[in-house]
C-alpha cells in the first residue's frame, strides 16, 4: 500500500511540470502604432480630410446664410412689437411673427440635417480606412515578428524600435488609394408587413 503511494506521487509529480509546461506563453513581443498619425496623414486621408473641411466650410457657409435674413426679419418684428408700447399686436404683426417662427425652425431643421450629413460623412471616412487598415495591423505584426500591437495612445513609453507606423503607412497608402467623402444616404428598413386575406 505504501508502495502504491508512493508510486502514485511520482506519476503525478512527473505530470504537474508537463501541464504547467503546456500552459506557458510565448514571450510578448509587443509593436506600437499611432493609429491617429496613420489617419490623418496616409495620401487618401489627406485628400478625404480637406474634402471634409470644404464640406464644413460650405455647411457653415450655408447656415450663415441662413441665419442672416432671418435675423433681420426678427429685429424688425421686435422693433414693431416695441413701438405698440406693451399694446397687443394686430394680426398682421401676429401672422408675421408666426411666419418668423416657422421660417426660424425650417433654418434650424435643415442646418441640424447638415451637421448630420457632416458628422456621417467624417465616420464614414475613418471607417473606409478602419475597414483597410485592420488588416494591415495584422500583416505587420507577422512580418515583424509581433504578438501584440498596441495603440500609441495607450502606451506611457515605448522605444522607437518597436514602432510599427511606417510600416502600417506604407501599406495603407497602397491599399487604400481613394476614400468617398459622400456617406451613403441612410437606407430605412422596412418591418415586415403581414399580408392581408
Amino acid at each position: 500500500m505504501k508502495r502504491l503511494l508512493i508510486m502514485t506521487s511520482l506519476g503525478a509529480s512527473a505530470l504537474i511540470p508537463a501541464a504547467a509546461q503546456a500552459q506557458a506563453l510565448p514571450a510578448a513581443v509587443v509593436a506600437v502604432v499611432d493609429i491617429d498619425r496613420v489617419r490623418s496623414t496616409c495620401n487618401a486621408c489627406k485628400t478625404a480630410i480637406a474634402a471634409l473641411q470644404s464640406q464644413a466650410t460650405a455647411q457653415e457657409t450655408r447656415e450663415k446664410s441662413l441665419i442672416a435674413p432671418l435675423q433681420t426679419e426678427q429685429q424688425s418684428i421686435q422693433a414693431a412689437v416695441n413701438a405698440l408700447a406693451g399694446k397687443e399686436p394686430d394680426a398682421a404683426l401676429q401672422a408675421r411673427a408666426k411666419a418668423f417662427q416657422t421660417k426660424y425652425e425650417q433654418a434650424q431643421e435643415q442646418a441640424a440635417r447638415g451637421r448630420q450629413q457632416l458628422q456621417a460623412n467624417q465616420q464614414y471616412i475613418v471607417k473606409q480606412i478602419d475597414d483597410k487598415m485592420n488588416p494591415i495591423f495584422a500583416q505587420v505584426m507577422q512580418r515583424r515578428g509581433a504578438n501584440v500591437m498596441v495603440e500609441q495612445g495607450a502606451t506611457l513609453a515605448t522605444a522607437a524600435s518597436i514602432d510599427v507606423t511606417n510600416d502600417v503607412l506604407a501599406a495603407l497608402n497602397t491599399a487604400l488609394t481613394t476614400i468617398q467623402t459622400n456617406a451613403p444616404a441612410a437606407t430605412t428598413a422596412r418591418p415586415n408587413q403581414p399580408q392581408g386575406r
